[in-house]
């Protein structure tokens, strides 16, 4: 990418791009090989998306993974890393490809390196999304490629500069770093056919080549331990964030996990149930099993 031709207009806006929360420590340990993501999680919609959206807050809502940032809260107590976006996805996807653009939705022509022509796009859904849930259009009018630059530097750029240092940081400590990319997903595209059980966690690892099989092993083992149903890379091999970071031959591993929605959120009201303690609960089983690995099992 040549991000020489941007305009002037990119220029970052005064609210950070995402969260941070350290993983705690005895005094001159070193940091944990763990860093978990949650880039999907967040909720500030700032006031130039509003000014053009054509949908209401909820239905813009639709697209978050609601409140899996709040699942993971506990994670820091294991070691771990977590890093959370702070701006919606249909804002900006900090899971694409920084300038994945459709062109469609722009007045003004693109430059070569922002014309996308990817699997994501064409669904309406890249770096600055088209669509939301059941393929709603989000807009009511083309956007600027300045805008979509402004939101590209101000969000994604930064919170892939924090993701790069907390893997290289965990790497250099360890020999190994594991990222954990936390994602959920409507309880519809955990229905299987007939007779066959509702899928309520999907281990994204590409099939294998972005982290060592210990890995996705360990975690598919503990949640089928604590009664879920567990599948792998169906129907989600892991997106942009899995595909970009995860080389395990360079010592970083990086996988997937989404969340049925069904299991902790009522996903009309976009509020926890009752079970989303119990989950939290249960994933804090999974930081416990990751936190045992030892990082030289991944090599």
């Amino acid at each position: 990418m040549d991000a020489g031709d941007l305009p002037a207009t990119a220029t970052p806006t005064l609210e950070p791009a995402y969260e941070l929360r350290r993983g705690e420590r005895a005094a001159g340990a070193p940091v944990s090989p763990l860093v978990f993501a949650s880039p999907h999680s967040g909720r500030h919609y700032p006031t130039d998306m509003g000014a053009s959206a054509r949908l209401g807050e909820k239905a813009i809502r639709s697209s978050e993974d609601a409140l899996v940032d709040q699942l993971i809260e506990a994670a820091p107590r294991h070691g771990c890393a977590v890093l959370a976006a702070r701006y919606a996805r249909a804002y900006v996807d900090v899971n694409r490809e920084p300038y994945e653009l459709d062109a469609a939705m722009f007045e003004d022509d693109l430059p070569e390196f922002a014309r996308a022509r990817t699997a994501r796009v064409a669904a309406g859904l890249g770096s600055i999304a088209r669509l939301v849930a059941e393929g709603r259009e989000i807009y009511d009018r083309k956007l600027t490629f300045a805008e979509a630059a402004r939101r590209i530097e101000a969000v994604h750029k930064p919170y892939h500069q924090a993701l790069r240092r907390l893997l290289d940081e965990a790497r250099q400590a360890n020999g190994a770093a594991v990222l954990v990319d936390w994602h959920s997903m409507p309880g519809a595209a955990g229905r299987g056919g007939a007779g066959r059980r509702q899928v309520d966690m999907v281990l994204g690892d590409r099939f294998g080549s972005t982290c060592s099989p210990v890995l996705t092993d360990t975690v598919e083992r503990t949640l089928v331990g604590l009664g879920y149903v567990v599948s792998r890379n169906a129907p989600y091999a892991g997106g942009y964030t899995t595909e970009a970071y995860g080389r395990p031959i360079e010592g970083v591993h990086a996988l997937q996990i989404e969340i049925s929605r069904t299991l902790y959120l009522d996903e009309g009201a976009i509020r926890p149930k009752p079970a989303f303690a119990r989950v939290a609960a249960d994933l804090e089983r999974v930081f416990e099993a990751l936190a045992a690995l030892d990082p030289r099992s991944l090599r």
